[in-house]
């Protein structure tokens, strides 16, 4: 069984699961706009089960690393699923725009090639997948796969307005990718695998798909170390920052009050490298950007 945009069906090659299936749902099924209201959500997804929509299943948290944040699957997707439609807008202005800076550094340390494939989890509404799509000129196949529904389907309508663009949306869980080993040049998530309820499944899995040579990224957001910018920023990161992302999303899971607690358990710098060696891979740095409001880390497989 192999994902398709939006949807899973049964293809003879991984290839085939990628690029030509298609939800099953019927049309007049299929939500007409982004803003979902919880009960319409939870409507719709009891009537999407009965169909051939499917989600994979999380994995349990590994022992040795349990987060106190409440990362359940559903949660997490219900989440999100409330702040899709303004998702971009308040990451933008959150960051000042700061934000599309580190994905043009994201992609311009990895300098893809144009050849070989690239898997971009956690997508949620694409833009790290757009980045790559933009740098490779449209060449290499680009695949964005989350498993929030409606982060896709938000995506999905920015992919639309974009002349060239062909980029697959696939709904598909980080733990769990529906993709052969060793098949993508990069695997990349960004400011999301701290999402993932388990952080180390999660790695395994991107470094599972990832071809031999090629690259595991991760970009996310950190905590600076020097003062006074730890203590400036630390101090708007938890008090401001989730006062004004609630006020403008009005969020009833309380998305931005979740951001500063997560960042906080989220393993950071050397801690997380050495998770990517433990996942796999065969090497792992880390390079803090802005000050170390976030860090890439790059490992090679």
């Amino acid at each position: 069984m192999y994902a398709g945009r939006f949807g899973y069906c049964q293809c003879n090659s991984v290839a085939a699961g990628i690029f030509y299936c298609r939800l099953s749902l019927p049309r007049k099924m299929r939500p007409s706009r982004t803003f979902f209201r919880r009960s319409e959500r939870r409507q719709w997804q009891s009537q999407k089960r009965q169909f051939s929509f499917t989600h994979l299943a999380p994995l349990k948290c590994g022992q040795d690393f349990i987060m106190t944040v409440d990362k359940s699957d559903q949660r997490v997707r219900d989440m999100f699923g409330e702040i899709a439609p303004k998702y971009d807008r308040m990451n933008h202005l959150l960051s000042m725009n700061v934000d599309h800076y580190w994905r043009w550094k994201t992609v311009r340390r990895l300098d893809p090639n144009r050849n070989d494939p690239i898997l971009d989890c956690c997508s949620g509404t694409g833009d790290l997948a757009f980045a790559f799509e933009k740098k490779t000129k449209f060449s290499v196949p680009v695949i964005a796969a989350d498993f929030c529904y409606e982060m896709l389907h938000v995506g999905e309508q920015k992919r639309r307005k974009r002349a060239g663009s062909n980029i697959q949306f696939v709904e598909a869980d980080t733990q769990q990718l529906p993709f052969q080993s060793d098949h993508f040049q990069i695997v990349s998530a960004a400011f999301g695998l701290r999402n993932v309820a388990d952080t180390d499944q999660g790695l395994r899995e991107m470094a599972r798909v990832c071809k031999p040579g090629g690259q595991v990224a991760i970009l996310e957001f950190s905590m600076p170390r020097r003062q006074p910018i730890k203590g400036m920023y630390g101090w708007y990161f938890k008090n401001i920052l989730p006062r004004i992302g609630q006020a403008l999303a009005k969020n009833d899971a309380s998305a931005y009050d979740y951001l500063p607690n997560s960042v906080g358990e989220f393993p950071s710098y050397e801690q997380l490298t050495e998770r990517m060696l433990q996942a796999g891979l065969s090497e792992a740095r880390f390079y803090p950007l802005t000050f170390g409001i976030a860090t890439l880390y790059v490992g090679i497989k």
